[in-house]
């Protein structure tokens, strides 16, 4: 098998992210599959800009998709851990949920490697 030569400029040491345990990668690939719809975006967005639960009925309101489809993808949403849910009377209440919330922070934090400095 021939072997290829690699260019001058490549980098001479490629430093590996920390591993991360199968459990909490799968948690993480379910956020990022949860928010890669764009409706379930836009529904994660409408619940996470409120400062107290929003009712399903406003949800459903403002999308142009049919009650099942924005239940589905609030279901999905919860499963993420990204929202929670609160029933009064026959009503469900959407809220952000802090921990999914930070889950997400966390993440995206962690795709960026620690800047380390040119002296140390």
């Amino acid at each position: 098998m021939a072997t290829r030569s690699r260019p001058d400029d490549c980098t001479p040491t490629v430093l590996l992210p920390d591993p991360i345990v199968a459990h909490e990668r799968d948690r993480l690939v379910g956020v990022f599959r949860a928010l890669g719809d764009p409706t379930r975006l836009d529904v994660y967005r409408l619940i996470a800009a409120q400062p107290n639960p929003l009712c399903v009925c406003d949800i459903v309101a403002r999308f142009d998709v049919s009650q099942p489809t924005i239940s589905h993808h609030l279901k999905i949403l919860r499963e993420a851990g990204l929202v929670t849910v609160s029933r009064r009377g026959v009503w469900a209440y959407y809220a952000a949920n802090p921990n999914g919330l930070e889950t997400v922070r966390a993440a995206l934090g962690g795709l960026l490697p620690e800047r380390r400095s040119a002296t140390a």
